[in-house]
C-alpha cells in the first residue's frame, strides 16, 4: 500500500494501518496472515508447529536437553536470542546426548536446512518424502524462526485439504 494510501485510511479511523513497502512475495515469505484466494492455499508456514525448543548460543547442551524433553521434539534450535530468533545451528539426539556443559554454539550442527513460510507444500512434502527428511524449520526471508514443519503433519494437512476440496500446494 502506498504511504498515501495508509495516510488516507487512518484519517477514516482504520488504526491497524501499515505501510509494507517489501512486497507481497516478502509478506508471505513471512508468514504473516493473509486474505482472498492466498487463504486457501496451504503453505508451510501455516502448517508447522511453533512452539519449537529454543536455546540461545551461550546456553548449556543440558539447558536445551531439558527444553527438548518438556517440548515433546527431538531437537532443540539454537537461535541468536534476544528476541531476533535468527536461526544459527540446531542441536540433534547426538549432540543432546554429548557434554551437558558445552555451550550450544560448540555443539550445533550450522546452518541448518530451512525453507520459506510460503513455499509450495505438496512440492515440499514430496521433497522431503524422496529426501527421507521428517522435518525441516521455517523461518522468515530474514532468517527468524516460524516454526518447524513434520512430514507427517504436512502429509495430514494435504490430505485433508484434497478431501475437503481445498487448494493443496
Amino acid at each position: 500500500m502506498s504511504p498515501r494510501a495508509a495516510c488516507r485510511l487512518e484519517t477514516l479511523g482504520f488504526t491497524a494501518v501499515y505501510d509494507y513497502t517489501a512486497g507481497k512475495a516478502d509478506w508471505l515469505a513471512a508468514g504473516l496472515p493473509t486474505e482472498g484466494t492466498a487463504v486457501t492455499t496451504l503453505r508451510p508456514g501455516a502448517v508447522a508447529r511453533t512452539a519449537v525448543p529454543t536455546c540461545g548460543p551461550d546456553d548449556t547442551v543440558a539447558t536445551a536437553c531439558q527444553r527438548v524433553a518438556a517440548s515433546g521434539e527431538d531437537r532443540c534450535v539454537v537461535t541468536s536470542g534476544a528476541g531476533a530468533d535468527v536461526v544459527l545451528g540446531g542441536l540433534d539426539q547426538s549432540a543432546l546426548a554429548g557434554i551437558d556443559d558445552a555451550r550450544a554454539v560448540d555443539a550445533m550442527r550450522a546452518g541448518p536446512a530451512t525453507v520459506r513460510a510460503d513455499e509450495d507444500l505438496h512440492e515440499l512434502v514430496g521433497r522431503m518424502h524422496t529426501r527421507k527428511i521428517t522435518a525441516i524449520l521455517v523461518t522468515d526471508p530474514e532468517g527468524r524462526l516460524l516454526g518447524l514443519l513434520h512430514r507427517d503433519d504436512a502429509d495430514d494437512a494435504l490430505t485433508q485439504a484434497h478431501q475437503g476440496g481445498r487448494q493443496a500446494s
